[in-house]
């Protein structure tokens, strides 16, 4: 049995999309965001640093979502999701699995900044605006490339689009969705994909982005 330990909307929504783009049977262990259950010694012997995802897998814990994407391509080749180590794309596919990770440590600061730091006082607009930016800078890179083709890689859908879309899904909570429009073309083909409709039902109720929209603070 496979196991995914997962908060809402946090980043095991990427491994949740995975495994349901790879049509994997596995069953989800439902964690909250802000309850302290990340802390609980139990889900701690399973992913130390106290995060989603965790994937009991093969008889192995992996917490990593980086990973997890590349352990479940090359375990189950089958789902045509990566790419070989012979293949023309698989530096591409490295290099864009890898940039998924780039996009989410801007959007880790900006949900620390306008959501898990509730007081005013604890905040920095300037820190807001600055991360706000580089978060555009990196979707300007995801731009480009989708301009040209539908999926990163001109070979078609794979986990790397599953990493990277979850990057583009939450940055519209801070990057204005029209500002891109490559970027916001690319979203509409993920989220129509039946696996992203299927993770999103079973996601759960919204925890960490309850508004619309957070925006910078005024300069």
């Amino acid at each position: 049995m496979i196991r995914l330990h997962h908060c809402a909307q946090a980043r095991s929504f990427r491994t949740l999309w995975l495994l349901h783009e790879m049509g994997l049977d596995f069953e989800i262990v439902r964690r909250g965001f802000f309850d302290r259950s990340l802390r609980a010694p139990d889900y701690l012997a399973l992913s130390p640093a106290g995060r989603v995802p965790a994937l009991e897998i093969d008889g192995r814990v992996l917490f990593e979502s980086g990973a997890i994407a590349e352990y479940l391509c090359e375990t189950r080749p089958e789902a045509g999701l990566g790419r070989a180590t012979y293949d023309a794309e698989r530096a591409d596919f490295l290099q864009w699995l890898h940039f998924a990770e780039t996009i989410v440590q801007h959007l880790v600061i900006l949900t620390q900044q306008h959501i898990v730091l509730r007081e005013d006082q604890m905040r920095s607009p300037t820190v807001m605006r600055l991360e706000a930016k580089r978060l555009e800078k990196t979707l300007e890179v995801v731009e480009r490339a989708v301009a040209r083709h539908d999926w990163l890689l001109p070979g078609g859908f794979s986990a790397a689009d599953v990493g990277v879309g979850y990057g583009v899904l939450i940055a519209r909570y801070f990057v204005p969705a029209d500002l891109l429009p490559a970027v916001a073309a690319y979203h509409d083909r993920l989220a129509a994909r039946p696996a992203f409709q299927r993770a999103l039902a079973e996601d759960g109720a919204p925890e960490i982005y309850t508004q619309a929209f957070y925006p910078a603070p005024d300069g």
